[in-house]
């Protein structure tokens, strides 16, 4: 149904900024976690639209518990599931005071986090939410299976019916994306599904694998 992985990460990222490694804003690790578990149910482009303030004043896990959870309900409100999202937010603050730096402004996770079994074990951190912090932070070869990556894995036949969950899809994809692109499968996947290759409409005039791709959906 649609191009090889071979093919397309040898022609898709010919398109693709590879210097953006995520649309989301954040100032450092911290941020950036907390910008991923902000994205639940919600585009980058909205959770822009807050961080750069809540992040002016707490851009730490020291910080974010001084703003407390009613301060940062009032950055974040207009985003779905705000209340939530600021108590895994605060939960993961506590925790991660019991680090090293828990008041520096450039925070960076301990190294005993850049392990995906001890990412996961932090307050809001599921799987998806590890593997993109893990890929974009530190390039591991960890795919953040979001809706464009879910979808298009489906569109181009890389993976089969069964794989109905985010973990299945990530188990099959790993196994059929040649090694080589699995650190930049999520950046290039996630960008040419929100640009090109979207739900609805998909710009395949635009797309460098359009001629390999026999999707019942494409456009030219």
């Amino acid at each position: 149904m649609g191009p090889t992985p071979d093919i397309y990460f040898k022609y898709v990222p010919t398109v693709i900024d590879m210097s953006i490694r995520s649309e989301l804003y954040s100032v450092n690790e911290f941020t950036f976690a907390v910008a991923v578990i902000l994205s639940a149910q919600a585009t980058d482009k909205k959770v822009n639209e807050v961080t750069p303030d809540l992040f002016r004043v707490a851009p730490s896990p020291a910080k974010m518990l001084m703003l407390g959870e009613d301060g940062l309900k009032n950055h974040i409100r207009v985003l779905s599931f705000f209340n939530n999202k600021a108590k895994s937010i605060m939960g993961l603050a506590t925790q991660l005071m019991n680090d090293e730096n828990p008041n520096d402004d450039n925070y960076k996770f301990p190294k005993k986090y850049h392990n995906r079994d001890n990412l996961m074990k932090l307050p809001g951190v599921g799987q998806k939410t590890a593997n993109v912090i893990m890929n974009v932070l530190w390039g591991a070869p960890n795919i953040g299976v979001d809706t464009h990556v879910f979808r298009n894995a489906h569109r181009y036949g890389w993976v089969g019916n069964d794989a109905n969950t985010p973990e299945k899809v990530e188990e099959q994809l790993i196994k059929i994306i040649p090694k080589k692109y699995h650190p930049i499968v999520n950046h290039v996947m996630v960008l040419h599904g929100r640009y090109i290759c979207r739900a609805l409409r998909p710009k395949c005039g635009e797309c460098p694998v359009a001629k390999w791709c026999t999707a019942p959906d494409k456009t030219i």
